[in-house]
């Protein structure tokens, strides 16, 4: 098993749910975790530690805001688009819905980000919290890392033949900017229907392949990114 990338990997998922805003699409990392690991016996293990590391980095900025650490990381994340008001929206839904508000939520393309602060703001008991991160988390990471892991084997055979190892890295960087623009995109479109989103920043940096794009480019046709549990 190669550990250091492993590690290195599970801390940067950990640190990014902990609500530090890493500019580095999240998806996009599980998926290449999920090719990475394609046809290895440890794939396992990768998707398992890739799991922890976002239950205790999601705990840990839970309990953080619920804290005396709460202005300074609400502060943070309103730096990046995630302003309170945004967050006292998601928080109402969350309250009456509980964990299977949080675990829609989290399991969501562009609404998922926000959801663990809004529940913190939502004063939900860490009881309730934990198994709607748990199971939201899980449907969410485990589907992007099983797309790398089936597509992984014959991508990287078609990739090995007809380009180099330079031209994957410019391959990944294209998906990550095609995201960028994608929720530049929603996000114009969403402004023009007189719904201001100030969520393009988090939201890229959690949805950055077609799949993603696709739900939240659906969910703008209504212009209701919270709908995803506004719904009771």
């Amino acid at each position: 098993m190669d550990v250091v990338p492993l590690l290195t990997l599970a801390a940067i998922l950990f640190i990014k749910e902990a609500g530090v805003p890493v500019p580095v699409p999240g998806d996009l990392l599980v998926v290449g975790a999920g090719v990475s690991t394609s046809g290895r016996s440890d794939a396992i293990a990768w998707l398992v530690a890739v799991l922890i590391a976002g239950y205790a980095g999601g705990c840990v900025q839970f309990l953080l805001i619920r804290g005396p650490m709460r202005r300074p990381i609400l502060g943070l994340l309103a730096r990046v688009g995630l302003g309170e008001q945004r967050l006292a929206a998601l928080a109402a839904p969350l309250s009456r819905r509980g964990a299977r508000g949080v675990a829609i939520a989290r399991a969501t393309p562009g609404v998922r980000v926000p959801v663990i602060a809004a529940s913190a703001i939502a004063a939900l008991p860490f009881g309730v919290f934990v198994p709607g991160l748990i199971a939201g988390n899980t449907v969410f990471v485990g589907g992007h890392f099983a797309l790398g892991f089936v597509v992984g084997a014959p991508a990287t055979r078609i990739a090995g033949a007809v380009a180099s190892p330079a031209a994957l890295v410019v391959a990944i960087g294209i998906l990550a900017t095609a995201g960028g623009v994608g929720w530049v995109a929603l996000r114009a479109r969403r402004e023009t229907r007189g719904v201001h989103d100030e969520s393009a920043l988090p939201s890229w940096a959690d949805a950055a392949c077609p799949i993603c794009l696709s739900i939240a480019a659906l969910e703008s046709r209504g212009a209701r990114p919270n709908s995803a549990i506004a719904e009771d």
